[in-house]
């Protein structure tokens, strides 16, 4: 019997044939959702989408963008967060 999770058409199948000679039906895991930015929603650029073991296998230059405040707001937010700080001081 197929698991609960599995009953639904989200997940794609595909036929393998196993060692044994008989076709067994493997489900393909899903893709996780974009990286948004925290403060106005945009979708993130340079932020890889990947399952979390995926993303463990980048090097850590690939798995976001090596700026302050990278992975977490988009370009545009970090430089008006920046011009705010600088006014501030």
């Amino acid at each position: 019997m197929v698991a609960p999770r599995f009953r639904t058409k989200t997940f794609k199948k595909r036929v393998k044939r196993v060692p044994g000679g008989r076709l067994v039906t493997h489900y393909n895991k899903k893709k996780p959702s974009k990286h948004v930015c925290a403060k106005c929603g945009r979708v993130l650029d340079a932020v890889p989408r990947g399952r979390p073991y995926e993303i463990r296998k980048l090097s850590k230059n690939k798995r976001r963008p090596n700026r302050p405040y990278g992975g977490n707001l988009c370009t545009n937010c970090t430089k008006d967060l920046f011009k705010q700080e600088a006014r501030s001081l």
